[in-house]
């Protein structure tokens, strides 16, 4: 089983700028990515915050959850949150980091991830296909 978690605003997907991140809501994302994982023989569990304790919390309890692996697209807090990447790398799971925009080609602040370092990988500017390839990593990983 893999935790899929979603960082701040990503709640806002289909009406917040459309031209970057695509007219898909949360929850097409999120029925898309079930879909997806029914495909790879796998179950996720989903689950959005727009507070950073929030997704520490979640990410510190993975493990004794059961989930094998968690896919994080921490959104905002990508750019600035030490804490974000203490949890990641705190705990035993594989994470794959995952942008549905290409981070790299937006505004400089955006172009680093001070949470990618405890990642066992990235995956950026796909925009929902991200997802996919990044369960489809961590399925491989976790058999």
């Amino acid at each position: 089983m893999i935790l899929v978690l979603n960082g701040p605003n990503l709640n806002l997907l289909g009406t917040r700028e459309p031209e970057v991140y695509g007219t898909f809501t949360l929850e097409d994302l999120e029925n898309q990515v079930e879909a997806w994982a029914a495909e790879l023989g796998t179950a996720v569990t989903l689950r959005q915050s727009n507070y950073e304790g929030q997704l520490i919390e979640w990410i510190q309890q993975a493990a004794a959850e059961g989930f094998g692996g968690i896919v994080l697209n921490p959104a905002a807090l990508t750019h600035y949150s030490y804490a974000l990447f203490d949890a990641v790398q705190a705990q035993p799971l594989p994470v794959v980091e995952v942008h549905i925009s290409n981070i790299h080609a937006r505004e400089e602040f955006r172009r680093r991830s001070v949470t990618a370092p405890a990642a066992a990988g990235v995956i950026a500017g796909l925009g929902a296909l991200g997802y996919k390839y990044a369960l489809s990593y961590l399925v491989e990983k976790i058999r």
